[in-house]
C-alpha cells in the first residue's frame, strides 16, 4: 500500500487537511469571503456605553473593541498567519538544512565550527531570543517572518546534521566515492534524497512552530502591527473586554490552536510513514 492511500485513511490527517484547507482558503479568498474589510470602523458596531458588540445578524461573530467585524478579521488574520508560517519556516528550513549538510558531511573544523554555533544558538531561550530581535528591527511583516527564521533554524539544522552523518557513513556513500563520484555528485544524487522526507516532516511541524511565535511576539505588541489583522494582535488588542467579550479572545485563540494541532498531526503523521522505525504505530 502507498504511503498516500495509509495516510488517507488515518482519521487524523482527513480532520487535519481539511482544517488546514479551510483555512488556506479563507486566507487566499479573503477579499470575497469576509463580509467587510478588515480596518472598517462601524458607528452601529458599538454600544452606546462604547462596548463591543456581541454576535448579531450584521455581525455573525461580533465586533472588536473599534467596531469593527470580527469575523473579517479573522479570516484577514489567517492570511497574515499562513503569510509568515510559511515564509518564516521556509527560510528556517533553508538556512537549517544548508548549514546542517555542510556541517554533516565536511565534519572536521568547519563542521564542528557550525554546529558549536548552533548549539551557541539553542542556548538562548527561543522567546527571548525572538523578543530581542524584534525589539532591535522595526516591526513589520518581514522582519517578523525574518526574526522567527532566525530563531527556528537551529533545530532543522540539528537534525539535518544528524541524519546527514548517519547517511555520510552508509556503504553506498563509500563506493560512490570509490568510482569516483565529487562531493557535488554525492550531496545531490545520494544525500539530499535520502533527507528529503526528514525535511519534508520537519516543514511540516515546523509552520505550527511559526504561527504560534508569530501570535505569541503579536500578543506581547511586538509583532505585526495593528491595523493588520493577525490573530495574535486581535487577542493583544481586545484582552481588556475578556470578561465582558469573551469572543474576542476565544475566538482568535481557537484559530490558531486549531491551525498549530493541524500542522502538528499531519507531521507526526508523515513522520510515521516516511521514518521506517516509526512505521507501523498505532494512532
Amino acid at each position: 500500500m502507498s504511503t498516500l492511500k495509509r495516510l488517507i485513511k488515518r482519521k487524523v490527517v482527513i480532520f487535519s487537511v481539511a482544517i488546514i484547507g479551510i483555512i488556506v482558503s479563507s486566507a487566499i479568498f479573503a477579499p470575497l469571503i469576509a463580509p467587510f474589510a478588515p480596518e472598517t470602523q462601524f458607528r452601529e458596531g458599538l454600544t452606546l456605553e462604547g462596548s463591543p458588540l456581541g454576535p448579531n445578524s450584521k455581525f455573525i461573530l461580533g465586533t472588536d473593541l473599534l467596531g469593527r467585524d470580527l469575523l473579517s478579521r479573522l479570516i484577514y488574520g489567517a492570511r497574515t498567519s499562513l503569510l509568515i508560517g510559511l515564509l518564516a519556516n521556509g527560510v528556517a528550513v533553508l538556512i537549517g538544512t544548508f548549514f546542517g549538510i555542510i556541517a554533516g558531511f565536511l565534519r572536521g573544523r568547519i563542521g564542528s565550527a557550525i554546529m558549536r554555533f548552533t548549539d551557541l544558538m539553542m542556548a538562548f531561550p527561543a522567546l527571548l531570543l525572538a523578543i530581542t530581535l524584534s525589539a532591535i528591527f522595526s516591526p513589520s511583516l518581514f522582519i517578523v517572518a525574518l526574526v522567527i527564521a532566525m530563531v527556528n533554524w537551529v533545530q532543522i539544522a540539528r537534525v539535518v546534521y544528524t541524519q546527514t552523518l548517519s547517511i555520510s557513513e552508509k556503504e553506498f556513500i563509500e563506493a560512490s566515492r570509490s568510482l569516483g563520484a565529487t562531493n557535488t555528485r554525492i550531496l545531490r544524487c545520494h544525500i539530499l534524497p535520502h533527507l528529503a522526507p526528514f525535511i519534508l516532516v520537519w516543514s511540516t511541524l515546523g509552520i505550527s512552530t511559526t504561527v504560534l511565535l508569530e501570535a505569541t511576539l503579536s500578543y506581547l505588541g511586538i509583532g505585526v502591527r495593528p491595523p493588520t489583522p493577525s490573530w495574535g494582535n486581535i487577542i493583544f488588542e481586545n484582552q481588556t473586554y475578556f470578561q465582558t467579550a469573551p469572543w474576542l479572545v476565544f475566538l482568535p485563540g481557537l484559530a490558531i490552536v486549531m491551525f498549530a494541532l493541524s500542522f502538528n498531526f499531519l507531521g507526526d503523521a508523515l513522520r510515521d510513514e516516511l521514518d521506517p522505525t516509526q512505521r507501523g504505530r498505532e494512532n
